[in-house]
């Protein structure tokens, strides 16, 4: 695995919040789940924080009087997580997209409610020019509540 630019990204037990983040990922709220990196090694491991929160829009459908955070969401800020590792990798990651085209052996351990934080952990299993291999846990107070493996592709944006 090589690294393209010494100018990427690079930190390690550093925190990056939102406005960080979003020089990297593309997204934008209401679908920016992430709220700030807390470890980064390049090119091997990430660590990703969401604070769930009642205020959430989701939480006005899923569930009334039952709040609990749709898995997909959980899924799809681990996925913003890795995306972040990943697109760590290029010299310009403004100008790519990622797209993950497979998620494997997910599953959900407990529910998430407003309260809780997210911990992402999400590390490279393998990856090959543009395409990546990832393995990311999600945990609330140290307690998986969702793990998967994830698979992307790294695109220029048209």
């Amino acid at each position: 695995m090589e690294q393209e630019s010494s100018d990427t990204l690079q930190t390690e037990n550093i925190v990056l919040d939102t406005l960080e983040i979003q020089k990297v990922l593309p997204h934008r709220y209401p679908f920016l789940l992430i709220d700030r990196i807390v470890d980064l090694v390049p090119m091997q491991r990430v660590v990703g924080i969401k604070n769930v929160t009642i205020n959430e829009p989701f939480f006005q459908g899923h569930f009334p009087g039952n709040p609990i955070m749709p898995g997909v969401l959980i899924l799809e800020a681990m996925a913003q997580t890795g995306g972040f590792l990943l697109l760590n990798t290029k010299n310009d990651p403004s100008g790519k997209l990622l797209y993950f085209t497979g998620i494997n052996k997910v599953k959900f351990r407990k529910p998430v409610v407003p309260g809780d934080q997210l911990r992402f952990e999400v590390k490279f299993l393998k990856l090959r020019q543009n395409i990546c291999k990832m393995k990311g846990l999600a945990l609330v107070e140290d307690k998986v509540v969702c793990q998967a493996e994830l698979t992307a592709a790294v695109v220029d944006k048209k």
